[in-house]
């Protein structure tokens, strides 16, 4: 059976360092022997079928050959269409109400337990807000990531140790439903 999946790629192409060019993913999923792959924006998604394997190993197999190809380590996390749906649709917060700067998730590679942020006194932090879903934390930011004193606390690596994260804008939650779907 064939599966479409989203790879996530965490800090790439960013500030000018761990360049990985968009086409020459899309070759090396290719030669991975994946089909359907396509991506989106320069900061590391991208959509492939796979008829083998699951997440973690499709993962693996990914970060590997890039690393090989590249001579950098780049984590990486792969979910299927019915993950990122489900992420989508419980969601907390009133997606369409807000402006899509404002909503953020962040996946993990596997399953966090609350207590780990148990220390983090949010209403210190309001109007910004979090709320933990399956291997995935929702963070409302009003006034965008780059302002957020809560996304500061929450990307500790002591919080997300033992883990991989990478966030991503409402905008490409979305766009990723959408193109795992198609």
């Amino acid at each position: 059976m064939t599966t479409t999946y989203a790879a996530l790629l965490r800090g790439i192409n960013v500030g000018g360092s761990r360049k990985v060019p968009m086409a020459d993913l899309r070759t090396l999923l290719t030669g991975l022997g994946h089909g359907g792959v396509r991506t989106y924006l320069q900061s590391g998604q991208a959509v492939f079928t796979a008829d083998h394997g699951d997440e973690d190993s499709l993962a693996a197999e990914l970060a590997s050959a890039i690393e090989k190809q590249f001579g950098f380590a780049v984590d990486v996390i792969v979910r299927d269409h019915a993950y990122l749906r489900a992420v989508a649709d419980n969601c907390p917060y009133p997606a369409a109400e807000l402006e899509p700067k404002q909503l953020h998730v962040t996946y993990f590679s596997a399953p966090v337990e609350a207590d780990r942020f148990a220390e983090i006194d949010q209403p210190a932090y309001l109007p910004e807000e979090f709320r933990l879903g399956d291997r995935a934390l929702y963070l409302y930011a009003p006034n965008g990531l780059g302002r957020s004193k809560l996304a500061e606390i929450l990307s500790r690596p002591r919080l997300n140790r033992g883990l991989i994260a990478t966030s991503r804008n409402w905008n490409t939650v979305v766009k990723l439903v959408e193109m795992t779907g198609d």
